[in-house]
């Protein structure tokens, strides 16, 4: 990894980013359930900072496909190595949770399943059809990984519709290589613009900001996905999960992520979610409207 792309530097997190506890009662309610029932989420794993604003408005993300991830993405907590096999049970224990939890809108993600032949994709329509089973008024977000570009595997997903379907892009070209190391630029566009071109309704992707990138890559980057067609986009601060992690290159300021709202808006988004803290399922309920 060249210095001239990613900063080996550490610098302080500024005053203004400050992760505020989550409180109220309903928070307290379903951190009881999470507990209780060892509920598998990725905003108590993550550690997620809207997790108190989520879990109030009834909205929660959930992991599949176990905890190892068969990729090696410099930004990402997850352990990578080889995964254990896939759990035929999960999608019942899925739909059971968010029924305990009376969650009114679920986001469902995964690890990569380069291993499977599938790349998950049954299991993740597995999951589908019983939280909906189970859950008939429960409306969902699907955040995939790309498959490959695999179109028998997308179509799995496109086939059970849900309302939103995700694939983050998470940084500018330039830096894809060192933050997504298995991952490809293009590639990630090419799913978001099929699953467009195929007919599902709502398109979503997500960045971070703070790798190093410039204001120019950041707007390319917009428009890129613009050009896919996408719905609804995310843009929050990348926080640095561990000092094995990519380091944070630059706190972006307020103004700035508002100025990327502005420029998200003009460009014909649906939604755009643009702040530090914002994470792919930030508001993720809203985005139905």
């Amino acid at each position: 990894m060249s210095k001239d792309t990613i900063t080996t530097n550490r610098i302080q997190k500024p005053k203004w980013l400050r992760v505020k506890l989550p409180v109220g009662k309903k928070y307290t309610e379903l951190r009881g359930i999470v507990d209780k029932y060892k509920l598998n989420t990725i905003c108590t794993s993550g550690s997620c900072p809207n997790m108190g604003e989520c879990w109030t408005e009834g909205t929660a993300t959930f992991m599949i496909l176990g905890n190892i991830c068969t990729r090696s993405c410099g930004f990402c907590g997850v352990k990578t190595g080889r995964p254990e096999t896939v759990d035929w049970e999960e999608p019942e224990k899925v739909a059971r949770s968010i029924k305990l939890m009376n969650i009114k809108h679920a986001v469902i993600t995964s690890v990569d399943r380069d291993d499977l032949k599938d790349g998950g994709s049954i299991i993740w329509v597995e999951t589908i059809n019983a939280i909906r089973r189970a859950n008939p008024t429960t409306t969902l977000e699907t955040l995939i990984p790309d498959f490959q570009a695999n179109k028998t595997n997308i179509n799995r997903i496109l086939e059970v519709a849900p309302e939103v379907i995700s694939h983050n892009l998470e940084t500018v070209r330039r830096l894809t290589r060192e933050v997504r190391i298995q991952a490809k630029y293009d590639r990630s566009l090419e799913v978001l613009k099929y699953m467009k071109d195929k007919g599902q309704h709502r398109t979503k992707s997500g960045i971070m900001l703070g790798l190093g990138e410039t204001e120019a890559e950041v707007i390319e980057t917009m428009q890129d996905l613009a050009n896919a067609k996408v719905d609804i986009i995310t843009i929050g601060q990348y926080l640095q999960p561990s000092k094995k992690h990519l380091p944070v290159h630059e706190f972006v300021t307020p103004e700035q992520f508002a100025k990327y709202r502005e420029i998200g808006l003009k460009m014909g988004f649906r939604h755009v979610e643009s702040s530090a803290l914002v994470r792919s399922s930030y508001k993720a309920q809203k985005h139905l409207e």
